[in-house]
C-alpha cells in the first residue's frame, strides 16, 4: 500500500471549510483503488468531505471538533457480507451450546439455562458433534432424563440440523412412519434419535412461539451492540422474514436500531407481495433488492449435496433441499424484477446445479451479481462458471478454519482440492466478498480476515497453514470485509472505503492489523465504531 499524498478531493484553495469533524494523526487504510494510506480526513454530514495528508486537511478543513488518534489505524466500517443478525438476536434468549466437549456438558448447560432463564421451551444453538469423542450424533434419551415434560430444540451450530426430545416429537407428531421431503430423521437400529436434518427441522421448529415484538426489538438492539464492539457497521442479513424486515424498518426510522442491513428476503410468499413486486426498496440503513435461496445442507451433517458419496459415508449424497423447478421458478421471478439471488451451496453438486440454473437465466456475462452463497466445494470443471457468467462467490473464510479438522474425512483428498478454495475463486472475477455466517462463526470480523490470509486456527495451527495456496493476502482480505463485501451488495458507491462522498462509516482499532503478527490479529481490540459520522461503539477524546 502507498503513502496518499493527494487525496483525488479537490481540496480548497478558497480558505478552510468548516467540517463537523476532523480525524488526524492517523494511519487511514482507505481501501481506495490505489490502497492508499492517509493521515487525516474531515467529515460533514456523515460524509468524508476529504481525505489526505495532515497538513493539506488542516489547510483546507477547519472544525471545532478535531480527533487526534496518535498514530492509531483506521479502516473503514467492516461489512459482513453473508450472516443472520436476526438470527443471532434471536439466539441471545437461547441456551449457548457452542464448544462443548460433548452431549453431556450440554445438558448440565440447558439445567443451568432453564434456571436462569424459565420457558416453556428449552432452546440452545451450537453444538458440534465433530467436536466430541466418537464425532457421533447424539441421541435424545439423555435429554429426556433431564427434560420428560418440556419440549427441547436443539439448533446444531451450522443451522443445518437439530436434536429434540421425546416431549418434541410427541408435540410434532413425527414417528418411525414420518418422511420428509429434502430432510431426513435419523434413526439407528429403527429408532428415532431426535435428530432432524435440514427439512425435517421444521417439523418441529413451527411450534416454537415467535418472540413478541417488543423482546424481538430488545434483541436486536442488544445484537447490534455487540456488533459495534468488533467494528461491524453493516451487515447482509441472509434469509429474512417480511415481518422481520418491517420491524427493522420500522426501528431504523425511529432511529434505535442505527446498523445498516442489506436485507436477503426469504422466498415467502409476504416477501414477493410486499417488496419484490414493488421493486427494490432502500432507505439510509435498509437496503431491500435480493432474495435468499437453500440448494442443500452442510458438510458437518452431512447434508451438503455431493456428486459422489461421502467419503466418510458412502450411503450418502447429502440432501437437495428445494426442487429444482422451484429453485428456477424463482430465479426467474428474481430476474423479471431486477432483483439478486444468492442461493447457499455447499456441496459440489448443489454448486453445479445453481451455477447451471443462473447460466440458464443470466445466459451472459452481466452485472446482476447474483451470488453463491458459501461457494464451499466446487467440481474442478464449474469454477470458471462464475467468470463466464458474472456469477459472484459469495464466502465466509473462517469456515475453512473451523472445518479443515475433519472436511477431507466428508469428502477425501482429491474433493478437498476444490474445497475452501478461495484464492481460486477471488481469480474468477477478480473481487470475493466474506462474511461471517455468524452465529454459525463468532461475530468478530477479524477471525474471518486472519483465517483468510493465515489459514490456521487462532493457535497456529496447522504449521504454515491449511491449503495455504488458497490463502489471500491481507489486502485481499482487507477488501473481502470492506469494499468487496459492499459491492456485492451494490452498496461500493456508499460504503466500503474511505473516500470523498462516501458516508463516514469507519472503525479505529488498537493496532494495525495489515502489519501486527498473524496469532496477535484476532485478539487486536476495537477502540471507537463510527456509523454516519456518528460514534457509535467507544469513547471520543
Amino acid at each position: 500500500m502507498s503513502i496518499l499524498l493527494a487525496s483525488g478531493a479537490v481540496l480548497s484553495c478558497k480558505g478552510p471549510e468548516t467540517a463537523d469533524f476532523i480525524v488526524k494523526n492517523s494511519k487511514i487504510y482507505t481501501v481506495d483503488g490505489n490502497s492508499r494510506i492517509a493521515e487525516s480526513f474531515a467529515v460533514r454530514g456523515g460524509l468524508i468531505l476529504a481525505v489526505g495528508s495532515d497538513q493539506e486537511i488542516d489547510r483546507s478543513y477547519n472544525s471545532d471538533q478535531v480527533i487526534d488518534l496518535g498514530g492509531k489505524p483506521v479502516y473503514p466500517g467492516f461489512y459482513d457480507a453473508h450472516c443472520h443478525f436476526a438470527g443471532y438476536a434471536d439466539n441471545l434468549r437461547k441456551a449457548d451450546l457452542t464448544d462443548t466437549k460433548s452431549f453431556g456438558e450440554i445438558c448440565q448447560r440447558l439445567v443451568e439455562h432453564q434456571k436462569s432463564f424459565p420457558s416453556e421451551w428449552v432452546l440452545g444453538r451450537g453444538w458440534d458433534q465433530n467436536d466430541w469423542p466418537g464425532r457421533q450424533f447424539p441421541d435424545r434419551s439423555e435429554l429426556d432424563t433431564y427434560f420428560p415434560d418440556l419440549p427441547v430444540y436443539l439448533t446444531r451450530v451450522d443451522g443445518h440440523a437439530a436434536v429434540v426430545n421425546t416431549a418434541a416429537l410427541k408435540l410434532a407428531g413425527i414417528d418411525y412412519k414420518t418422511r420428509v421431503t429434502g430432510g431426513e430423521i435419523i434413526c439407528v437400529n429403527g429408532k428415532i434419535t431426535g435428530v432432524l436434518v435440514d427439512n425435517a427441522m421444521d417439523l418441529v421448529s413451527r411450534f416454537i412461539p415467535d418472540m413478541p415484538t417488543g423482546e424481538s426489538t430488545k434483541a436486536l438492539l442488544r445484537a447490534q451492540e455487540n456488533c459495534f464492539a468488533v467494528g461491524l457497521t453493516t451487515v447482509a442479513d441472509a434469509g429474512l422474514s417480511f415481518s422481520t424486515v418491517q420491524l427493522m424498518d420500522q426501528l431504523h426510522k425511529e432511529g434505535q436500531l442505527k446498523m445498516r442491513v442489506y436485507a436477503m428476503l426469504s422466498p415467502s410468499e409476504d416477501n414477493f407481495e410486499g417488496y419484490v413486486k414493488k421493486g427494490i426498496y432502500k432507505s439510509d440503513r435498509l437496503n431491500v433488492r435480493s432474495v435468499k435461496l437453500f440448494a442443500d445442507g452442510a458438510l458437518g451433517s452431512r447434508g451438503a449435496l455431493m456428486l459422489e458419496p461421502y467419503s466418510d459415508a458412502p450411503e450418502k449424497t447429502g440432501l437437495q433441499v428445494n426442487e429444482s423447478d422451484f429453485l428456477r421458478n424463482l430465479c426467474q421471478k428474481c430476474y423479471d424484477a431486477g432483483y439478486q439471488v444468492e442461493t447457499h451451496c455447499i456441496g459440489d453438486a448443489a454448486n453445479r446445479l445453481m451455477l447451471n440454473i443462473y447460466k440458464e437465466i443470466l445466459r451472459e456475462p452481466n452485472d446482476r451479481r447474483w451470488r453463491i452463497e458459501h461457494a464451499q466445494i466446487i467440481h474442478s470443471d464449474d469454477f470458471q462458471l462464475f467468470r463466464d457468467f458474472s456469477i459472484i462467490p459469495s464466502v465466509q473464510m473462517s469456515h475453512a478454519t473451523s472445518d479443515m479438522y475433519w472436511a477431507e474425512d466428508r469428502v477425501g483428498p482429491e474433493r478437498i482440492k476444490g474445497a475452501y478454495a478461495y484464492k481460486k475463486l477471488l481469480g474468477q472475477n477478480g473481487w470475493l466478498p466474506n462474511g461471517s455466517d455468524f452465529p454459525v462463526e463468532k461475530i468478530n470480523p477479524l477471525f474471518g480476515f486472519f483465517a483468510g490470509f493465515a489459514r490456521m486456527d487462532q493457535s497456529g495451527f496447522p504449521d504454515g497453514g491449511w491449503h495455504i495456496e488458497n490463502a489471500l493476502t491481507r489486502e485481499e482480505s482487507l477488501r473481502a470485509m470492506t469494499i468487496w463485501a459492499a459491492k456485492s451488495c451494490f452498496e461500493e458507491n456508499e460504503r466500503g472505503s474511505l473516500e470523498p462522498g462516501k458516508m463516514a462509516d469507519f472503525v479505529v482499532l488498537e493496532e494495525d492489523i495489515m502489519t501486527a503478527d498473524p496469532l496477535r490479529v484476532p485478539k487486536i481490540k476495537v477502540l471507537q465504531t463510527w456509523i454516519g459520522g456518528e460514534v457509535v461503539y467507544g469513547t471520543v477524546k
